[in-house]
């Protein structure tokens, strides 16, 4: 082979280092094609996730077939979509056609969908190509990716901690070069949560801006899950989390609360003023992830942001109202979840829940007179500070079963993603970037605006990592 054709072979085989748009950029120029990429891409999970297992079906023919429609439709001369031919990965939560819907245990490993969830269809339609379904914990009731029916996930960072949950299969594929942009979702911080400890971005997006919807009974969910639960975006750039929500957003009849809302609104001059949030209010935070914190907010101060350690009103409300929304929700469906989830997830969850009563219809309808009350403080409270940066977890990426190794244990896992709570309550955007590193771990900052102000939360997270940088693509196990 001549050295220059070896050096062409080894730029295709990394391929699996670039960004999901300039992946794009580079098929629609016709500098490599969808094909290649792809090949990269399935050659990238062959190599790396037998020790992540963070991909658990490879769609590899399918994808291929695909990849080749869309160099023959470039070929063509045809309308290109903005991912043409580009590679993505779908959480095994959401529904991709001909393939099982499993959330992650046993009951359903053939629970197989007959259409494509709205943020499936959106992908495809902008050109994507689907090549593999990533795991989660099951039921996504867990932060850290351990099911019943797949297995352990394993963070590229270190192979003994957690990858977190419950999108933790796209996060340890994403940051691992297994793929350049996902589909997750986000009831307690589950997009953010293993941005945080794999090292990358995403995106909980304002709730009805992403439609969520499945053919998998039961189609319509809880009310908590209704009000709370979010599609969205994860990849290692921020700017290609923000080229997922263009393609998500947007309404579908299948989600009757989803939105035809812009994706930016005009803004004055003025500078945009931050509620700097390093040690949130509720229990403990590592020193080294709150000085990332300031340090994300010194990074912001040098982008033309004002800054100021303030905390939103309410704040430790709003933490509790998540719990007392969710958990009284849980416990009326735990007989089902108790029948389903394998051992460890129903110790967590039977403690958790153990830890709050369930709420009679008084209280329930008490919270959501007391959830309005505070998004009309944070609703004030954003007009003076339009974002609101705080740690996603209070703590590094914790070890394999710590979540589940006693009692207090548990407990202490929902007092460290405390920070992730008010987003979901009260529908929030929240856009997730690393800030650095502490301790040889990525640490998750991220940006909350108000509703429908995506655009500000992906501002003020772009920011922070034209400072910080992208830290991944890594190779397993860089720490260990």
């Amino acid at each position: 082979m001549s050295e220059l054709a070896s050096e062409s072979s080894t730029q295709r085989d990394e391929l699996w280092r670039r960004g999901a748009g300039e992946l794009a950029g580079l098929i629609r120029s016709g500098e490599v094609s969808s094909t290649e990429v792809v090949e990269a891409h399935l050659r990238r999970i062959e190599a790396v996730n037998p020790r992540l297992n963070a991909v658990v079906v490879v769609l590899a023919d399918e994808a291929l077939s695909a990849a080749k429609a869309a160099d023959h439709k470039r070929a063509a001369g045809g309308e290109l979509g903005p991912l043409h031919g580009v590679p993505v990965t779908v959480k095994e939560n959401i529904d991709v056609a001909g393939t099982p819907t499993t959330s992650g245990v046993v009951a359903l490993g053939e629970a197989i969908s007959p259409v494509d969830s709205p943020v499936v269809e959106r992908l495809r339609a902008a050109g994507a190509v689907v090549v593999g379904r990533t795991n989660l914990p099951d039921m996504g009731l867990r932060v850290s990716t351990d099911s019943s029916l797949r297995g352990l996930t394993r963070n590229p960072w270190h192979a003994d901690r957690t990858a977190g949950g419950s999108s933790g299969g796209e996060a340890s594929a994403i940051a691992s070069g297994m793929s350049p942009l996902g589909a997750g979702n986000d009831i307690g911080g589950s997009l953010r949560n293993p941005a945080h400890c794999c090292g990358i971005s995403s995106l909980k997006p304002s709730t009805g801006r992403v439609p969520h919807s499945t053919a998998i009974p039961p189609v319509d969910s809880s009310l908590a899950f209704q009000l709370m639960a979010v599609n969205g975006p994860m990849a290692r750039h921020v700017d290609d989390v923000r080229l997922g929500l263009r393609v998500m957003n947007g309404p579908d009849p299948r989600d009757p609360e989803s939105l035809p809302v812009p994706l930016s609104f005009p803004d004055d001059a003025r500078p945009v003023r931050v509620a700097l949030l390093p040690e949130p209010p509720g229990g403990r935070t590592d020193a080294g992830v709150a000085e990332v914190v300031r340090r994300a907010g010194a990074h912001l101060e040098a982008a033309g942001y004002e800054v100021e350690e303030v905390v939103p009103p309410g704040y430790e409300q709003v933490v509790e109202l998540w719990h007392d929304f969710l958990f009284t929700e849980l416990h009326t469906l735990r007989p089902v979840l108790d029948e389903v989830m394998g051992e460890d997830g129903r110790r967590f969850l039977g403690v958790v829940l153990g830890s709050r009563p369930q709420l009679d219809v008084d209280a329930y309808v008490g919270l959501f007179v007391r959830r309005r009350e505070l998004a009309r403080a944070w609703a004030e409270f954003f007009e003076r500070h339009p974002v609101v940066v705080s740690p996603i977890w209070a703590q590094p990426a914790f070890e394999h079963g710590w979540d589940v190794g006693s009692d207090a244990q548990s407990l202490a896992t929902m007092e460290l993603l405390r920070p992730v709570m008010p987003a979901n309550l009260l529908g929030l955007p929240a856009a997730a970037t690393p800030g650095g590193l502490s301790a040889g771990m990525p640490v998750g900052v991220q940006c909350i605006a108000a509703p429908f102000r995506d655009d500000r939360a992906l501002d003020a997270a772009a920011a922070i990592q034209a400072a910080v940088g992208a830290i991944t693509p890594v190779d397993p196990f860089v720490n260990g």
